[in-house]
């Protein structure tokens, strides 16, 4: 699988430890940036991914920040993409299972090493249901194409 993977300055050092876990899981991973701790914009650093993820270039994403959420927020912007913060095993895997999640968002100050290693083998393994739940993700995908009302 291929998988694109960017943090901000906070996550740099989480990124750098998921990237050889990856390695070692033998994924492609394909580094967004940042390529040192200096301070970024988490946004900058999601949309690079995300872009990825949408165009199709890699299978999924995966982005690192504080809590996870900004990133989380930044990616979902963009067409096709499904992120979501996970903060535990059973998030990592439903989030596959049942949303056929494409970009995990990892907060690098709330969850520990192991707890992380043990969350991107789940949800690298863990096979989108299918069924019912195609239905409901193909309804978050029409409602990408549609433009909201703005006349109230």
């Amino acid at each position: 699988m291929r998988i694109a993977i960017g943090s901000d300055h906070r996550g740099f050092a989480v990124k750098i430890k998921v990237i050889e876990l990856l390695k070692r899981l033998n994924q492609e991973v394909v580094d967004a940036g940042p390529h040192s701790n200096e301070s970024v914009d988490y946004p900058d650093i999601a949309s690079i991914v995300a872009r990825q993820v949408s165009q199709r270039s890699v299978d999924r994403g995966i982005l690192i920040c504080g809590t996870g959420i900004g990133m989380c927020i930044a990616a979902n912007k963009f067409p096709g993409v499904r992120a979501a913060p996970c903060h535990d095993d059973l998030t990592a895997e439903m989030s596959r299972r049942h949303n056929d999640l494409n970009v995990l968002c990892l907060s690098a100050d709330m969850l520990g090493e192991k707890l992380i290693d043990r969350m991107v083998e789940i949800w690298l393994k863990t096979d989108f249901e299918g069924g019912r739940h195609a239905r409901r993700v193909e309804k978050i995908s029409e409602m990408e194409q549609k433009r909201p009302r703005t006349d109230g």
